[in-house]
């Protein structure tokens, strides 16, 4: 499956990072990595290491989206590392039944915030086409949004994680995500807040997990708001 930037439809790189790319075609997440490695989009891009751009599947029926690189994933360019990824990485294995290179992981910035701030708007807006490709492309049945800032940000919402988890809720559309139809989101805590919360912070997210697992296994449902 490709994507294809500029039709009406698609999802296209419309932001600054890649005004050059509105009449080009990507083919698979290879080619969008290339590109993306080389974007100077945003202020970020300044001081990032390297390029954080995802991993895994690329026909994964299962999508993790985090909110941005830290220091460990600057440093090995690889999404969730260290003790939140070793924790994603059980939690998917032992409520979702996936091992880590089943499903594919990402995040909605791909350079890594100073101080591990939350992203601005305009850093947002400058790597969302990128996001936005990657899910086109990968095309899963359910996406699991870890943490406030990507639950919020992805699903439009002013609400925090804690009234947010505990519902599946159907992808945002605004015809710019080819493919999805009967895509469904299901927030969770940000692993983090499971190692500084304790017991209960990590039985919803293993309640969370489960609740991924079951709507992969069930007819997806269309509609607005929580399903």
């Amino acid at each position: 499956m490709g994507v294809t930037l500029s039709r009406p439809g698609a999802a296209r790189f419309r932001n600054p990072c890649a005004q050059h790319l509105r009449s080009q075609a990507v083919a698979d997440l290879s080619e969008l990595q290339a590109i993306a490695s080389s974007c100077q989009g945003c202020r970020l891009a300044s001081g990032r290491t390297t390029v954080v751009f995802g991993e895994g599947s690329p026909s994964a029926t299962l999508m993790v989206i985090g909110e941005g690189p830290g220091r460990d994933e600057d440093l090995q360019g690889r999404p969730f590392v260290g003790r939140s990824g070793r924790l994603l990485d059980r939690l998917l294995a032992e409520e979702a039944g996936f091992e880590r290179d089943a499903v594919y992981i990402a995040n909605v910035v791909k350079c890594r915030p100073p101080d591990n701030r939350d992203p601005k708007p305009d850093e947002i807006e400058a790597c969302r086409p990128y996001l936005d490709a990657q899910v086109a492309l990968v095309s899963p049945k359910v996406v699991v949004t870890l943490g406030n800032f990507a639950s919020k940000t992805l699903l439009r919402s002013e609400l925090g994680i804690t009234r947010l988890r505990g519902s599946v809720y159907p992808w945002p559309s605004e015809g710019d995500s080819p493919g999805l139809g009967g895509t469904v989101v299901v927030p969770t805590f940000h692993p983090a807040a499971a190692l500084r919360g304790g017991g209960e912070v990590l039985a919803a997210m293993r309640a969370d997990f489960v609740r991924a697992r079951r709507c992969l296994e069930a007819v997806p449902v269309r509609g607005k708001g929580p399903l």
